[in-house]
């Protein structure tokens, strides 16, 4: 069996490998990690979600991983009993694998090939190392059963090695990262609006107004981030349209481009959470591209699709709003998309969820109806309509602090609207107004400050917003599912 989970290892190694050198999208880690992602019931990914946050994805593909392994080890002591028996594991295996593959909608045949040769050479390595375990009629025992151990180790480590640097290039595309580096900025007809010098408060372990790209959280359903080429890309909208088009990198870098600033936020954030960013995105209108397209009458949903298959939900209305400014972003603080971040183009909608708006490598905008589609997340249980939630958050203090002056600070938001006032609460104490900081806009959060003359002893600090329009932060606690988290952010601090 160890000989099996040895081989069966170096067959992923190669596999994997392979993969990432000749086609990536013939993975067979992904592969069968999508194709169990599209045959569980909504309510163990929602579990999965919840429970593993962002690392659902790793766990899945170490469990599929550990999974494969030890049927491996099956073929092993299969193929030790019966001559040839082993090649059944290791072919039921191959079979799901390429079977997962073909699934996908693979770009050539190329995918299948790294699957191939790592079952192949699994297989017939496996039958040469077993060979020295079985009864000799005659003679004495030989060298390669003395040295059985020392091979299999070696096997395995060429095999981890062999996985681990696929899954790495496969996560570092350098033809790709070239790409992006070639990508040339065109500075915009409409530039952002200059953020304002009190904007950020600049409070120690306060979050920064503008979020840097590498700390700006990521949730998608990608097991594999897309690797797409700017000069293969192309936009397809059609649907319930009068005009069928389609747009290519370089015709969306000749387009009067717009800069804005615009706060995203996951449905998965919990109260309190992190799943929040702000940045300046880089885009052209979405309104503009759908007015070209001529919606028909009737149409009331965008259903988004991003190049790994992910589908969005949004209201027709929301991307033909002229007062919301939603983009095919193409930039973000000034820089070509991160990969990981949706290079190279994603949608950035103010005011919605990520989950009904924020597709990353997106490849198409079907005008639809409601009625009609749904987005990935729709038929799992959560809300076809995705509005963020008035929130606000307490960033510091998160810990034990010295009785005196201390700086309660965080940020709120509430997004397309924008936020009027903040109030913090000591314990059972009468609600405080925080001071709140400037802002470029209604689409992005707002920093906040209040200075406690804090007192020893066990406190509770608690924080609630209103947005502009006079609509205060709701008390009631609800979780993220089936649209957003709310309630509001406390804090226990003990003050010596």
């Amino acid at each position: 069996m160890l000989v099996g989970l040895a081989t069966g290892l170096l067959g992923l190694g190669i596999a994997e490998l392979g993969a990432a050198l000749l086609a990536p999208d013939g993975s067979p880690l992904v592969a069968v990690g999508d194709a169990v992602i599209a045959t569980l019931p909504g309510p163990m990914i929602n579990f999965g979600k919840a429970v593993l946050g962002t690392a659902d994805k790793p766990v899945l593909i170490i469990i599929i991983a550990l999974v494969s392994l030890a049927v491996a080890g099956l073929a092993g002591w299969s193929e030790l009993r019966v001559r040839f028996a082993g090649i059944v594991p290791v072919a039921v295996l191959a079979g799901l694998a390429l079977f997962a593959i073909g699934a996908r909608g693979p770009d050539s045949a190329l995918a299948y090939v790294p699957m191939i040769i790592g079952s192949v050479v699994a297989y017939l390595i496996l039958r040469a190392l077993l060979a020295s375990l079985r009864p000799r009629q005659t003679g004495p025992v030989s060298a390669g059963r003395r040295n059985l151990l020392g091979s299999t180790i070696l096997v395995a480590a060429l095999g981890a090695v062999g996985t681990v640097a696929g899954r790495a290039l496969a996560g570092a595309s350098q033809a790709i990262t070239e790409a992006r580096d070639r990508v040339l900025l065109p500075a915009p007809s409409r530039p952002a609006a200059p953020v304002p010098a009190g904007a950020d408060l600049r409070i120690p372990d306060l979050t920064p107004y503008v979020t840097p790209n590498d700390a700006f959280y990521r949730i998608d359903t990608a097991l594999q981030v897309p690797r797409i080429d700017p000069a293969n890309w192309s936009l397809r909208v059609y649907g319930m349209v009068e005009r069928e088009i389609t747009i290519s990198f370089a015709e969306l870098l000749q387009k009067p481009l717009e800069e804005h600033l615009v706060t995203l936020c996951c449905v998965s954030n919990e109260v309190g959470g992190s799943l929040i960013g702000n940045a300046r995105w880089l885009g052209y209108p979405i309104r503009d591209v759908l007015a070209a397209a001529r919606p028909k009458a009737g149409a009331d949903m965008v259903l988004s699709k991003s190049q790994d298959g992910f589908t969005a939900g949004t209201p027709l209305e929301v991307l033909t709003d002229r007062n919301r400014q939603s983009l095919l972003a193409i930039g973000m603080n000034g820089e070509p998309l991160p990969v990981e971040h949706g290079f190279p183009v994603r949608m950035v909608v103010p005011g919605l969820y990520g989950y009904v708006s924020a597709t990353k490598w997106v490849v198409e905008l079907k005008v639809t109806t409601f009625a009609a589609d749904m987005g990935y997340w729709t038929p799992l249980g959560w809300s076809a309509l995705g509005p963020i939630k008035i929130a606000s958050r307490i960033d510091t203090p998160r810990s034990g602090v010295t009785a005196g002056t201390v700086m309660i600070a965080g940020v709120a938001w509430a997004q397309h609207t924008g936020i009027g006032r903040v109030e913090v609460k000591i314990d059972n104490d009468a609600w405080q107004e925080a001071r709140i900081a400037d802002v470029t806009g209604p689409d992005t959060w707002r920093q906040w400050s209040y200075e406690w003359s804090a007192s020893p002893g066990n406190h509770m600090i608690t924080v609630r917003a209103t947005d502009a329009t006079g609509q205060v932060q709701t008390e009631q606690s609800a979780p993220p599912a089936p649209d957003g988290a709310s309630g509001y952010h406390t804090v226990s601090i003990n003050v010596s």
